[in-house]
């Protein structure tokens, strides 16, 4: 008798949850499923929103207590020789699952999937409860427990090394501190006698892109029978093959597509997604099937000799095509992230791409994303660095915990693998940097795995060892990294090597931006600055709204809402070294902030994209800005707020990472005239002019250079400074290096002028423009325009802006969030028309600006 189809019933009614250690505490409701313990007691009125105010602290009792979740479910009938299988996508975190009155399961780590048996005791009508312990304490005692260790973390506290758990939940400098807990992913219930457990594949793409040999394997749980394999695009079949699953094991097939059709990062080339189908059969009989969304894709990360700089590449091709990877970090997008809906994943990752962001880095401190989130990078052709779950410490590995940790990769590995916009597994964001500020030992030369866990830092065997050998079985053909930053075993601070995160802006030794040339590293995986965000979230988490006495910049809610130490100072510093601002009103105070976030990071994209040089010459490939998104209403690093409205630096980092932009820069040479003479210098300002291009096809084009006088806005010079110039294709171009240009040198007019270059195509059209201010913008005297206009047109689908005098950083605003602008934060100069493309809008939209200097 062939086995019955396998059946798949979801767990997900009738919940309930109440607190465990509470006498007279009565099950409620639960307000979703999958849920979490803050989510159905922010639903139930019984602790308020945490995002509100500082309502955080009067909710960390949550985090201690013990927690309780049960629901009823009607059992089915189990076949002759099948069995009922119950499955955890994710308990967070220590959790006792009793069934029927049978403990069935005791967890420990929210990462990974369980699945258990429970034939024998499936009744009629069932009873689920899920007892969750507190993670904050459970971490305590195992520190005790481990005293030898030596512990030690940035952001969080010790317990969270010691707990397979989202870190961030323990509060980090840009997010609150709620340990969560509860069924945080779906559960099941599943019937069979045979199933198909898993459905993999590898493919080989030569170097010609002419075809492509895939290799498809099924993994069958059960007795045999067939598999059938189906490879279709569009709908229409492509291949097909049927192999026998004599028992237990695994199916493997194999398919050679001649021409097939490769998936691309967006901008150079389409996101084709074939569907792989695999279909468990008995005779005609369907009893199980695996469906899959992949993408055929040549990946390479190339480190390799530099023509003429020490050290090696560090950078991604991906069908032979050399990426430059400006791009983002990413943390979760809440702290309950039960609530992130499939839409929302999609509407972050389509202002990804939207902000020409070819990469997403998913840092180490969050989780194993949701898979809408890789479903949303594969559609869009967003590539994506992913980070194992360890970060800002040093990790114990215990026996137990190393078991643990394997079975978490393993499996998270497996869920994720068939997503081709992942490029790169990495085991760690900054574990190695902590290790060398502790002192931690760490011989690279010493490759004997077992004695580095005699060592305070037996964490590399986690990553050297333990990830590192399930990425090499599970995917040869994705590279595994140890750790960000890493360089081959040397300082994580060497830029010829590997990657870097730069935080000598903001941190460390407080550079100036303006510097960020000097700051480079083959490729730049972290580095931000801070800003307010939209006027609207901070008026959202202040508990008044506009009317809180809270609300002006250094308030005591206001400050509650940036975790950062020391944002006070720092936020201070770069403003006051910059530019002329004033903390009142909030919203001017909030637009300078973002001024000041915006010019700091499209400097640090310009000048490093400045240094892809192309083939041999990729002194910097990459530059993911720290971070793209917020879990919470706060001020921080992210250049779109939590309610995903942008901050200007994501309008400056789009335009920057535009398929062809330009650069200036001004470099102040000074000559004495005599070995030690302080008077007698000559002193000239040059501006150094380059093209940026990053499209597929070289480009003639002219070069032109204009000038205003800041105070009076008379143009002072125009000159074409390259005619029939060839900007080849995917590298930054030199142009030209001349005086800043000035009526009369030597009278200081240098820090008056305001300097454009436009790179024209040879039918005419300006295919790109900066304009270069002098700095700091503070010493400049700024007019204040008499004839600043921002009009919509007459469909309302754009807003023309003009003025008849230099005007710095035009941010236009509009109060409705429907309303949204295609570009924002713009220079205006005299004699030129601005066009923002808006969505959103209507003839009756009201539009207002704000600039530099208004106040």
């Amino acid at each position: 008798m062939a086995p019955a189809a396998a059946i798949v019933i979801p767990v997900d009614k009738n919940w309930e949850f109440k607190q465990l250690d509470k006498d007279g505490a009565e099950f409620l409701p639960v307000s979703q499923f999958p849920t979490n313990v803050h989510l159905d007691l922010i639903h139930h009125k019984l602790i308020p929103d945490p995002f509100i105010g500082k309502n955080e602290l009067d909710v960390q009792w949550v985090g201690e207590a013990q927690w309780v979740y049960k629901t009823t479910f009607k059992g089915q009938p189990v076949p002759q020789g099948a069995k009922a299988i119950l499955a955890f996508d994710g308990l967070d975190t220590f959790a006792t699952v009793v069934l029927n009155g049978t403990t069935i399961l005791e967890t420990d780590n929210m990462f990974t999937p369980e699945r258990v048996e429970v034939t024998k005791l499936l009744k009629d009508e069932n009873e689920l409860v899920i007892s969750f312990d507190s993670a904050y304490l459970r971490g305590w005692k195992l520190v005790e427990k481990y005293p030898e260790h030596k512990w030690g973390v940035w952001n969080g506290d010790n317990s969270r090394l010691a707990v397979r758990k989202a870190q961030y939940h323990w509060g980090w400098d840009w997010g609150p501190a709620l340990l969560t807990c509860g069924p945080w992913r779906p559960i099941n219930l599943e019937i069979y006698e045979t199933r198909l457990a898993d459905l993999s594949f590898d493919s080989t793409i030569p170097e010609d892109l002419t075809s492509a040999d895939i290799k498809a394997t099924a993994e069958v749980e059960g007795s045999g029978g067939k598999v059938k394999f189906d490879l279709s695009l569009d709908g229409k079949e492509v291949a097909s093959q049927t192999a026998d699953a004599n028992g237990a094991g695994n199916v493997t097939v194999s398919f050679h597509l001649d021409n097939p059709s490769l998936w691309f990062p967006f901008r150079y080339g389409k996101q084709p997604l074939y569907t792989l189908k695999a279909t468990l059969l008995s005779g005609d009989d369907e009893i199980s099937n695996i469906t899959k969304k992949i993408g055929l894709r040549r990946a390479e990360l190339v480190q390799q000799p530099l023509l003429d700089q020490p050290g090696t590449s560090f950078f991604f091709r991906v069908n032979n095509i050399p990426i430059y990877c400006g791009g983002s970090d990413w943390i979760p997008a809440d702290n309950f992230i039960p609530r992130i809906t499939a839409q929302k994943y999609h509407d972050w990752i389509s202002l990804v791409r939207d902000g020409n962001q070819f990469m997403v880095r998913i840092w180490g401190g969050g989780i194993y994303e949701e898979q809408a989130f890789y479903d949303a990078c594969d559609e869009l052709g967003v590539l994506v660095w992913q980070d194992f779950m360890f970060g800002c410490g040093n990790y114990p590995a215990w026996p137990e915990l190393r078991k643990s940790i394997d079975r978490e990769a393993r499996e998270n590995i497996k869920l994720l693998r068939h997503h081709p916009s992942i490029v790169i597994w990495a085991g760690n964001n900054e574990d190695y940097q902590y290790q060398e500020s502790a002192g931690l030992t760490y011989d690279f030369e010493n490759k004997d795995a077992e004695s580095w866990l005699q060592t305070d830092f037996p964490a590399r065997y986690i990553y050297e060892k333990i990830l590192s050998d399930a990425c090499a079985e599970l995917i040869p053909g994705t590279f595994y990294h140890p750790g960000s930053p890493w360089g081959a075993g040397r300082d994580t601070h060497d830029a010829t090597v590997g990657d870097i995160h730069q935080w000598n802006v903001w941190h460390g030794t407080q550079e100036k931006w303006q510097d960020f040339d000097k700051l480079s590293g083959r490729f730049v995986s972290e580095f931000g600055m801070q800003a307010f965000p939209d006027v609207k979230t901070i008026d959202a988490y202040l508990p008044l709204g506009k009317d809180d006495p809270d609300r002006y910049p250094q308030s005591s809610t206001v400050d509650f809402h940036n975790k950062a130490d020391g944002h006070e100072r720092r936020i201070a510093l770069y403003l006051v070294e910059n530019m002329r601002y004033a903390p009142d009103p909030l919203e001017q105070f909030v637009y300078a902030t973002q001024l000041m976030q915006a010019e700091c990071l499209a400097s640090a994209y310009r000048l490093w994209k400045r240094q892809w040089k192309g083939p041999g010459r990729e002194y910097n490939a990459g530059a993911l800005v720290w971070q793209i998104n917020d879990c919470w209403p706060v001020t921080s690093w992210s250049i779109v707020d939590f309610y995903l409205r942008p901050k200007h630096a994501f309008y400056t980092v789009k335009r920057e990472m535009a398929p062809v932009s330009a650069g200036i820069t001004r470099k102040v040479h000074k000559h004495p005239r005599d070995k030690y003479t302080r008077v007698y210098i000559d002193t000239e300002t040059k501006i150094e002019v380059w093209g940026s291009n990053l499209t597929l096809e070289d480009l003639t084009v002219d070069v032109v250079v204009k000038a205003w006088d800041v105070i009076t806005g008379e143009q002072t010079f125009e000159k074409k400074i390259a005619e029939g110039l060839v900007l080849p294709e995917n590298r930054s171009t030199e142009v030209a290096a001349l005086d800043v240009p000035v009526k009369e040198k030597g009278k200081g007019e240098e820090n008056k002028v305001v300097a454009a270059a436009y790179i024209v195509d040879k039918d005419g059209k300006q295919i790109a423009r900066y304009v270069n201010w002098p700095e700091p913008l503070k010493y400049v005297h700024l007019q204040k325009p008499k004839e600043l206009k921002a009009v919509l047109n007459a469909d309302a689908t754009a807003v023309e802006i003009s003025a008849e005098v230099p005007v710095k950083g035009v941010a236009l605003e509009c109060e409705d969030d429907a309303v949204r602008f295609e570009d924002n934060l713009v220079d205006i100069v005299p004699g030129e028309v601005v066009s923002i493309a808006v969505k959103g809008a209507t003839k009756e939209t009201k539009i207002s600006t704000r600039y530099l200097g208004m106040i």
